[in-house]
């Protein structure tokens, strides 16, 4: 009976063909595909049974297939991009209602202490993790690919650059970066622009791996790192004349994000320029809860208009939106190929199921780039009129 519903399910499924081997060995093909093998196969090691997996599909696919119930073969980018086109068919709209109710009093009740603890439960998985699959400036957000055929480390330094050039930075100005994360992007503004630079990360280990690359760098005069949150340093009373931001805003939970604004307010000088570079989702809408449950705890990706909407709140003017989705999707491409290729390394020190969830994870987010409306925007917006800047944007390209 299973079986015949499971076939139901797939048979209805649009776009790249693909097989199913049951748990009795049973193996058939969905979708058109002549003479040549489906690129992907689906493969039940046992029964599961499919109440309990359109219970919160998201999280029990996930669970599955991390407890080696469900194993693939092929190309699993195929069978991610088919989950993402196909999501409406695979949950019900009154669960996903359901699940937006408890996502969101989870967001209005989670106090800020817990959401630290739960950035610093990705964050902190340990330095030499994140070395084993990202480049070598530890960038952990959205490249910036000037040709298909950059390189990882060439597309993070351009990013880096790119977000620069949009600061407009000028020797001797303050610099802040709001989840600076190993810190590159505040030692090459004070390299490269002469600013003096502070970065903030609740990470320990980012910390404490930021500091030696000052020291190395021989920038202790010019650049900083503490381990601290933005509403703190906004009650000490410090101000910046640029304030950056890449790649945090997703942690900041969705009942804080006037709060973030009204400190980024009281942190920023008049007429100053931020920058940030965040995900975003067409309409507001809960996170995957699987990715709640084992990546970001809590997390919440906001909509643009979300964030749109929340500047002219604390005075700040929007001057400038940019949307680098396919750039993410070649970020996301380019770290999931490298997680493969350490992927015996990660099994070693953190066993088979932590690969397999972050193979999810990492797959999951290239497809939902390509596929979904998720998106990754950067915006640039002055705290009141500021009538100094360029007349275009040819400085962000000569």
């Amino acid at each position: 009976m299973q079986k015949h519903l499971y076939k139901a399910i797939f048979r209805s499924i649009k776009g790249a063909p693909f097989a199913v081997t049951y748990w009795d060995g049973q193996t058939d093909v969905y979708g058109t595909v002549g003479n040549e093998e489906p690129p992907v196969r689906v493969i039940f090691n046992e029964e599961i049974n499919l109440r309990d997996m359109l219970h919160e599909p998201e999280v029990r696919f996930g669970e599955a297939y991390m407890d080696q119930k469900i194993d693939f073969e092929g190309d699993l980018r195929v069978l991610f991009r088919l989950l993402v086109q196909n999501e409406v068919l695979l949950k019900k709209d009154a669960n996903k209602e359901g699940l937006l109710q408890r996502f969101m009093k989870c967001q209005r009740e989670t106090p800020a202490q817990e959401q630290i603890e739960n950035v610093q439960y990705h964050y902190d998985l340990g330095n030499d993790f994140f070395k084993l699959w990202l480049d070598k400036t530890m960038s952990y957000s959205c490249a910036y690919f000037k040709t298909p055929e950059d390189s990882l480390e060439q597309a993070q330094l351009q990013k880096i650059d790119h977000s620069l050039r949009k600061m407009q930075l000028k020797k001797g100005e303050t610099l802040l970066d709001i989840g600076s994360g190993w810190g590159w992007l505040i030692i090459k503004a004070a390299r490269e622009y002469g600013v003096k630079a502070l970065g903030i990360t609740l990470s320990k280990e980012q910390e404490e791996e930021t500091k030696q690359r000052i020291k190395d760098e021989g920038l202790e005069d010019q650049v900083e790192v503490r381990q601290a949150d933005y509403r703190d340093l906004a009650v000490e009373g410090h101000s910046f004349d640029k304030i950056v931001s890449l790649g945090m805003f997703e942690h900041v939970g969705k009942q804080y994000i006037p709060t973030y604004f009204f400190c980024l307010k009281k942190l920023l000088k008049s007429q100053g320029l931020s920058l940030l570079h965040t995900l975003t989702r067409p309409v507001e809408s809960p996170s995957n809860p699987w990715l709640e449950k084992y990546i970001f705890p809590w997390g919440y990706i906001p909509s643009l208009r979300e964030v749109v909407w929340a500047l002219p709140e604390h005075c700040f003017h929007l001057l400038d939106v940019e949307s680098l989705r396919m750039h993410y999707v070649k970020t996301t491409d380019c770290w999931a190929d490298n997680f493969e290729k350490v992927a015996k390394q990660v099994e070693e020190k953190y066993g088979e199921r932590f690969v397999r969830m972050w193979r999810l994870y990492l797959l999951g987010c290239a497809a939902s780039f390509r596929c979904s409306g998720l998106d990754l925007h950067q915006l640039v917006f002055s705290k009141n009129l500021c009538n100094d800047l360029p007349l275009t944007r040819d400085g962000l390209y000569n």
